[in-house]
């Protein structure tokens, strides 16, 4: 019998419920392991833990700002999916080098973008026509461990590990936006192809290629609760722009 996942997906939320149901489920102990879809309301820049605001010099372009719970380079969510899982440390997933975890997930993220015709592979040690010097965008920047197709990156994601627990919460573009330009995307063809379209193929990935079920749900009344509160710290301006 397969082990059972939740998958919670919140459409148009508010950045800030986002990050911080994020953080709310990377820090329920007593969960079973999360999967989460999601999308953005207004369209919105989010800067890695360590980045500077200064040096996003594009981020007038985007309808909000917060700051993520992890590292890397901003993220205009706009035309595409989010994604986290959020599970105990302790699980397979996790097993061996950080690294491979990444390799793990990217390989479903792939296996869901090969249903759209997209062959998607890891970056390893190519160079990307996407690379960009000095916008401090994530996507201009790329990583071994990034996916990529059409020469340019398409798909990235990052983690936070604290208390036995992982949040690895990722990025999968379905078009562009004007901040981020000539990078790789799944809807070349402008077909209106949006996240809740693209989501059953990556609700499938992770079922057959971690051997779970994912079952329907939604945050407990604690996590929302958890949610609400800590989400407001992400767009506090002192927050934001603290460095």
């Amino acid at each position: 019998m397969s082990e059972i996942w939740r998958l919670i997906t919140t459409w148009g939320a508010e950045p800030a419920f986002n990050m911080g149901l994020d953080e709310a489920l990377l820090g329920s102990h007593a969960a079973p392991p999360t999967v989460r879809f999601y999308t953005w309301r207004p369209d919105t820049l989010s800067l890695g833990y360590f980045q500077r605001l200064a040096d996003v010099p594009g981020r007038e372009g985007a309808g909000a700002l917060v700051r993520r719970i992890t590292g890397g380079g901003a993220i205009h969510h706009q035309r595409e999916l989010t994604f986290s899982l959020s599970l105990d440390l302790a699980h397979p997933l996790y097993a061996g080098p950080i690294a491979a975890s990444y390799e793990r997930v990217h390989a479903l993220v792939a296996a869901a973008l090969a249903e759209f015709g997209v062959a998607a592979a890891l970056r390893g040690e190519r160079t990307l026509a996407s690379d960009v010097e000095g916008t401090g965008m994530c996507f201009h920047h790329s990583t071994a461990l990034d996916l990529a197709w059409d020469g340019r990156k398409g798909a990235g994601s990052a983690q936070r590990r604290t208390g036995g627990r992982v949040l690895h919460h990722g990025s999968i573009k379905l078009g562009t936006t004007p901040l981020e330009g000539d990078i790789a995307f799944v809807d070349r063809q402008e077909t209106g192809l949006d996240a809740q379209a693209f989501a059953p193929a990556l609700r499938r990935a992770i079922e057959h290629g971690l051997g779970v079920r994912l079952e329907a749900s939604v945050p407990t009344p604690t996590e929302r609760d958890e949610a609400r509160r800590l989400g407001a710290r992400y767009v506090d301006p002192a927050f934001v722009r603290r460095r």
